[in-house]
């Protein structure tokens, strides 16, 4: 099936289409909570404060501001370049502000406002693909690595794929097939990790430039913090059995990240290469 190549850009690349204005909406919600404790902490030892300086309450005024203006305009380039999907200026920063601090306090905010915790992961995956699209960063095939996780495997296989692939028979009753097919047809990287300590590890062996994962919310979440700052494009699993077992991926989109990550003369000789090999 072909795909519209200009879609994915305004969704992240993620077929699950979750809500972005989720994230902006919880961080516009911080602004304000932020802005109403600045004003009690301004407007409280107002008195206090004029009795030792008259002008203790302006300057303290002033850097409140501050603060304020930093912090709105912060939210403000990120929702541009979320809108624009374009690479402004500090974008790479604004990426580690939102996995290294804002995921956390958004979890907090969104409990706060009724917003589950796999809503706002979800979000948050959404924004961090959007933030790793518009730095349109490129690797060589050897520098991009597939990482998925074992419960895409069907659960009653009996050969050992985890962290290599190697044995998988390619039966067809689990996606593993079509991943390692992907793998073969664009010379990248495949590996299956149980869970984050042996992701991290397999990261720290083969030291890729980038990573396509998949996982659910709370793994994927979670792995692109401990990357970073490693780009990681996140695609999020498909459960129809349930959370860990038989679960399911997108392969149009694994392969949709594939072309965009990967250096485009690369993509072309293999693409050619793996008609070649059909033909003959």
């Amino acid at each position: 099936m072909d795909m519209d190549e200009s879609a994915p850009i305004l969704d992240g690349g993620n077929s699950l289409r979750p809500q972005k204005r989720i994230f902006l909406g919880l961080l516009v919600v911080t602004c304000l909570l932020f802005t109403f404790i600045l004003g009690v902490l301004w407007y409280v030892p107002y008195v206090g404060l004029t009795s030792l300086h008259p002008r203790l309450p302006f300057i303290l005024g002033i850097s409140f501001f501050i603060m304020l203006s930093m912090v709105f305009g912060v939210v403000a380039m990120l929702a541009l370049t979320v809108m624009l999907g374009r690479d402004l200026f500090f974008s790479r920063k604004l990426r580690g502000v939102v996995i290294k601090l804002l995921l956390p306090l958004m979890s907090g905010v969104g409990k706060l406002c009724g917003v589950s915790k796999d809503q706002v992961r979800r979000s948050f995956i959404e924004i961090n693909n959007q933030l790793v699209l518009a730095q349109h960063p490129r690797a060589a095939a050897n520098k991009l690595l597939l990482l998925m996780p074992h419960c895409l495997q069907f659960h009653e296989c009996q050969f050992r794929i985890t962290g290599s692939t190697l044995h998988c028979k390619r039966c067809g009753k689990c996606p593993i097939k079509g991943l390692a097919e992907l793998s073969e047809k664009y010379g990248v990287g495949l590996a299956v990790a149980t869970g984050g300590t042996l992701a991290r590890r397999i990261v720290v062996e083969r030291r890729p430039l980038l990573i396509i994962a998949v996982a659910c919310e709370r793994d994927l979440s979670g792995g692109i913090q401990d990357s970073y700052p490693l780009p990681v494009f996140g695609v999020v699993n498909r459960r129809p059995q349930g959370p860990c077992f038989d679960t399911q991926v997108d392969l149009d989109r694994v392969e949709w990240a594939l072309k965009n990550f990967l250096i485009p003369a690369e993509v072309e000789n293999k693409v050619e290469s793996s008609r070649f090999k059909v033909q003959s």
